[in-house]
């Protein structure tokens, strides 16, 4: 090779470089992904990730992956896909491929109704028939959590109804397949715009401000830290490695990403790791209608199993 050529080493630490004359190639914004490329990105996201990516979400595509190429120094997303499918992209850039793929949008008190419900009609049904949160720890998944916010705010509700009513015991697994979003949630550290939701009195009895009141920054107090585990949890997966069966599962504005059959098949899965009696938590814009599941629909997108 001479030495105008250019020169790509594809990871070093977990970083790839691609040099020119000796010089960074760092300008990404008129790259655009071909057909071939985008074919095998999108059909790799569903094989993982479930995730349908039609011929209108390329530029988004393109946006989110630009965000690796600079990370990894690469020059094309041609280039990108040759390290992504080799043997070494399998194992190490995979996950974070994935990391920025996957849509991310959460709140706190999210559809707030479903809290609601959960502590005027599901915890007196579920406390007196099993001896949930009393004789045995309440149980809780919040699948696709995203950045904590959602087992956050279940926690709130489900501690503030225990001083307000009975000593309550329960624990909160709460799960995602992006390993960055996981992080984020574990720390329980928000910038104090992401609380705007939060009634006055849940900031004062589960939000603690920085020391540095210049920092708008508040972090969920440890109690309610304590209850939640953060777990990678991939729902593409045969079974779900969650546990015991739980009482009460949250898994909204998760399947509007997954074609039919790839809904059915989830929900089939999620259906197994709830008891009977347990309740089910969607999106609001979010459909079973016809679906061949152990449930019934008990108020706007809440179900039981029966």
């Amino acid at each position: 090779m001479t030495q105008d050529s250019e020169k790509f080493s594809p990871v070093q630490n977990g970083k790839a470089s691609q040099q020119k004359n000796g010089r960074i190639v760092r300008d990404l914004t008129g790259l655009r992904i071909s057909d071939d490329d985008f074919a095998r990105f999108a059909k790799l996201i569903y094989t993982h990730c479930g995730i349908k990516m039609p011929p209108q979400k390329r530029s988004m595509l393109e946006a989110r992956l630009r965000k690796r190429l600079r990370a990894l120094g690469l020059p094309s997303y041609e280039k990108y896909r040759e390290y992504l499918f080799s043997k070494d992209g399998m194992v190490e850039e995979l996950i974070n491929m994935i990391d920025v793929v996957t849509t991310n949008k959460t709140d706190f008190f999210r559809e707030p109704r479903h809290f609601d419900y959960m502590v005027q009609n599901a915890l007196p049904t579920l406390i007196p028939e099993t001896g949930a949160g009393i004789e045995r720890p309440l149980r809780i998944w919040s699948a696709g959590c995203s950045t904590g916010e959602e087992p956050y705010t279940i926690a709130m509700f489900l501690d503030d109804f225990s001083w307000v009513n009975k000593q309550l015991e329960f624990e909160i697994l709460a799960t995602d397949i992006s390993t960055q979003v996981l992080e984020k949630a574990m720390l329980g550290i928000y910038h104090s715009s992401k609380i705007e939701p939060v009634p006055d009195y849940y900031r004062k009895k589960y939000l603690l401000k920085n020391k540095n009141s210049e920092i708008p920054q508040v972090r969920i107090v440890p109690k309610l830290r304590e209850k939640i585990r953060f777990a990678r949890v991939n729902f593409m997966e045969e079974a779900f490695d969650v546990g015991e069966q739980k009482d009460i599962i949250y898994c909204r504005n998760v399947i509007i990403y997954f074609d039919r059959a790839t809904q059915e098949r989830f929900l089939d899965r999620l259906c197994r790791c709830l008891r009977r009696g347990g309740f089910l938590f969607m999106g609001h814009s979010e459909t079973l209608s016809g679906m061949p599941l152990p449930i019934k629909q008990l108020a706007p997108a809440v179900y039981v199993k029966i």
